[in-house]
């Protein structure tokens, strides 16, 4: 197998992943998109993700229980991030 069909490669997770964003119709369906395809599916979730959220935003809801699964340290840098660059909630859905 070559890689580029299942996303082994640059070139075939990011066209994966845009038309995972694409066929959407909510963050939650675009990452459901991504990870049934198979594959590389973890980098085609990631890449999916940050465009579907500039598209559809993340629901408060969905937002919180992510953050539920960080440590601590980590939640503390999520929320400096957000308080130097802001949160995106303008796009929140």
């Amino acid at each position: 197998m070559d890689g580029v069909s299942n996303g082994g490669t640059c070139q075939g997770s990011v066209s994966q992943a845009i038309v995972c964003a694409l066929d959407a119709h909510s963050f939650e369906n675009a990452i459901r998109n991504a990870v049934s395809i198979g594959g590389d599916s973890d980098t085609i979730a990631c890449i999916t993700g940050s465009i579907a959220e500039a598209s559809y935003g993340v629901s408060q809801n969905m937002r919180e229980q992510g953050l539920g699964y960080l440590p601590e340290e980590l939640k503390e840098m999520e929320e400096r991030f957000e308080e130097k660059y802001g949160a995106g909630d303008e796009c929140a859905g």
